[in-house]
């Protein structure tokens, strides 16, 4: 099965030297997510443009999203379904719950939707991440079903954690992409 990786990037899009671009890069099996607006989100107009791209879909497909988007991908779970879609990869979920962590301009992506995914997914959290407490990812982690993964100190795993390819976080996706296949 060739599995292909949909990237959706989060606030501010994801920087020339932000993984998600590298991954993008490197990966031809990879799509990227383009909004209209990256700086004063809309929750539904985003949910449109994540919606319009999975309807493209013709492969079996793992949603690889970054901050907001991770709230984004459980908005869009909450109330929709695609065969295509069999896991996702949350990376640095950032706490749009809380404005002591988050940007006003985030808070119509409120409240975190807490349920278990219907597909297989994966956290990866940093211990330091300034958009969210380690313990609320690893509290939104379990209402999600989704396996955890502590990387240590990285900040929000974004172009500031000067990450590149990030190899780390290739190999968690991979074991993803294994575990659904068995």
């Amino acid at each position: 099965m060739e599995t292909q990786i949909l990237i959706i990037p989060g606030l501010g899009d994801s920087g020339e030297k932000h993984w998600q671009t590298f991954w993008h890069e490197k990966f031809e099996n990879s799509i990227r997510i383009v909004q209209d607006n990256w700086d004063e989100p809309i929750r539904e107009e985003w949910l449109k443009r994540l919606n319009e791209n999975i309807l493209k879909l013709n492969k079996p497909t793992v949603l690889v999203a970054h901050s907001l988007a991770v709230s984004l991908v459980l908005h869009w779970a909450e109330k929709n379904q695609n065969p295509n879609i069999i896991g996702a990869f949350l990376v640095a979920p950032a706490d749009v719950d809380s404005p002591d962590h988050t940007p006003e301009c985030t808070r119509n992506f409120s409240p975190i939707p807490l349920y278990k995914l219907p597909f297989p997914s994966v956290v990866v959290a940093s211990e330091n991440d300034p958009y969210a407490s380690f313990e609320r990812k690893k509290y939104l982690a379990e209402q999600w079903g989704s396996d955890f993964v502590n990387i240590g100190k990285q900040g929000h795993i974004n172009s500031d954690s000067d990450l590149k390819y990030w190899e780390e976080g290739q190999l968690i996706l991979q074991k993803l992409i294994e575990n659904i296949q068995k």
